[in-house]
């Protein structure tokens, strides 16, 4: 571990919570809302509040390196979001969640290409079974690809790419800052997207759980989520946090359990015992193993 501390992984733990329970709050709005239309509504509010909420780095806000980076890392995100909202315009909630968190197994190459650090065995392996188990509580039916899949996929690959450029960065720059002009980029591209492609939506339609949906993705699933993941991510390796973001799908499919939705079953069981074994082979087992051998 970087650093012995639980409260990053309680933060990262509490990020994947918020999100395990959008995909359904998502796939509901997206009846009335387009994809990148929403995208700009969770955002732009987002990065308003952030603004205001840090304004004691207001000194940092307008430095170019600070601009630059956070603004890469929002655009990575943006794709990242329109891809896997448009594949919940055409797949299930639970396949997309299954294919969106196949970014645990392109983490560590892409941590390997852009901070040059070898995945360990323990990287592969764990990875490999949170994907497995992931695939138990997600996916009832097997799986087969559809175009919708497809843009989950390309999801999960920018997803896994912005949690390692994430990774890189969050130690060198403020990450409060960074956040900010991130959401800024995600909020204007997916304003500007959806103004060029998408129609407008007619807010007139909305109902109250419509507007409380909205406000619970941009202030719950956006601005503290989000800013939980990058905080956390200083101080995790991103590895490591690809496979504990891997529990949103065991959230997800948890608070379908409580609500009556899903009935408990062996398979989903399986699946989160496989889930909690891969958090254990990433963090635990290392250490471990190395303590025996220092004792030895």
């Amino acid at each position: 571990m970087i650093e012995d501390d639980v409260r990053y992984y309680a933060l990262l733990l509490t990020a994947t919570l918020i999100w395990g329970s959008t995909f359904v709050i998502s796939k509901d709005i997206m009846q009335h809302v387009a994809p990148s239309f929403l995208i700009g509504m969770r955002f732009v509010p987002a990065a308003l509040i952030l603004a205001g909420s840090f304004v004691k780095y207001r000194s940092l806000y307008l430095v170019p390196r600070n601009i630059v980076f956070g603004c890469g890392c929002g655009l990575v995100l943006f794709i990242a979001y329109y891809f896997q909202m448009t594949g919940l315009t055409l797949t299930s909630p639970g396949k997309n969640a299954f294919l969106t968190a196949t970014d645990c197994v392109i983490v560590p190459f892409l941590v390997w290409l852009l901070m040059r650090k070898r995945p360990t065995r323990y990287n592969i392996v764990a990875a490999i079974c949170a994907l497995i188990g992931i695939g138990c509580i997600s996916l009832s039916k097997g799986i087969s690809l559809e175009p919708g899949d497809i843009f989950s996929l390309c999801g999960a690959f920018f997803f896994a790419l912005h949690i390692a450029l994430v990774g890189k960065l969050a130690r060198q720059y403020n990450i409060f800052v960074l956040t900010i002009w991130e959401f800024i980029v995600v909020g204007t591209c997916g304003m500007l997207c959806g103004i060029l492609t998408e129609p407008i939506p007619d807010i007139t339609t909305f109902s109250t759980i419509h507007w409380l949906e909205w406000l619970y993705l941009a202030i719950l699933a956006t601005t503290v989520a989000l800013l939980f993941q990058n905080i956390a991510q200083a101080h995790i390796l991103p590895s490591t946090a690809a496979i504990i973001l891997t529990s949103e799908s065991v959230f997800a499919t948890f608070i379908s359990v409580l609500l009556g939705i899903d009935v408990l079953t062996p398979r989903l069981v399986a699946g989160f015992v496989l889930v909690f074994l891969s958090v254990l082979i990433a963090e635990a087992l290392p250490t471990f193993l190395n303590k025996r051998r220092t004792r030895a």
